[in-house]
């Protein structure tokens, strides 16, 4: 997922060098065997959305299918207050970005964006090279945040199927997340709202 709702706060960031040692190459790292990584959207212990990365290929050859759907609703009626979905591919040749596509409505604002290859890492959060960047590709206009990340250490994270020790990451500026990777996969996102609400991606 990209920017899907503006974020609050910052923290002191750590160098990249002592990021380094962390980091397992990407993409070929970050697939998981079962090739798919989906995720619950939880807001207030509700579940607003689905986020979804599919992988095809082998290797760091590969063809990655990004969806995101979420919506919140007003309390009571039922109306939705907010809606974002986006629906992106990513094109991966010997480990480097090769193309990218993605359609997204922003609550009503469509974005298209197709683009060649490019050295930036997409800021679809499902690669962990993403913590030794300085500077990320939005899927959301094609334009590009800078960044800086700290290492925050491991942590005990829930998933639908156990808990696991994972690394959290945090990621500051352009694009604000907090992500947490079990060796190269990502196993949770968390980010606050523009209304000061936490948001969290729970694997399933």
């Amino acid at each position: 997922m990209t920017r899907t709702l503006p974020l609050l706060t910052t923290i002191a960031s750590l160098t990249l060098a002592a990021l380094a040692p962390a980091a397992i190459a990407a993409p070929a790292g970050s697939v998981p065997a079962s090739g798919r990584l989906a995720f619950d959207v939880i807001r207030k212990g509700r579940d607003i959305g689905d986020y979804v990365v599919t992988f095809r290929g082998a290797g760091n050859d590969l063809t990655v299918g990004i969806a995101t759907d979420v919506s919140v609703k007003l309390p009571v009626v039922g109306v939705s207050a907010y809606r974002f979905t986006q629906a992106s591919t990513e094109t991966w040749r010997g480990g480097h970005l090769a193309g990218l596509t993605s359609r997204t409505d922003d609550n009503g604002t469509a974005h298209d964006i197709t683009l060649g290859a490019t050295s930036l890492i997409p800021a679809s959060l499902w690669n962990a090279d993403i913590v030794q960047s300085s500077q990320v590709l939005n899927t959301i206009d094609g334009s590009t945040d800078a960044i800086s990340v700290s290492s925050l250490g491991l942590d005990t994270v829930t998933t639908g199927s156990g808990t696991v020790r994972a690394t959290h990451y945090a990621l500051r500026g352009g694009l604000d997340r907090d992500l947490w990777y079990d060796g190269a996969t990502l196993v949770h996102v968390r980010f606050t709202a523009e209304d000061g609400s936490q948001v969290d991606y729970v694997l399933r």
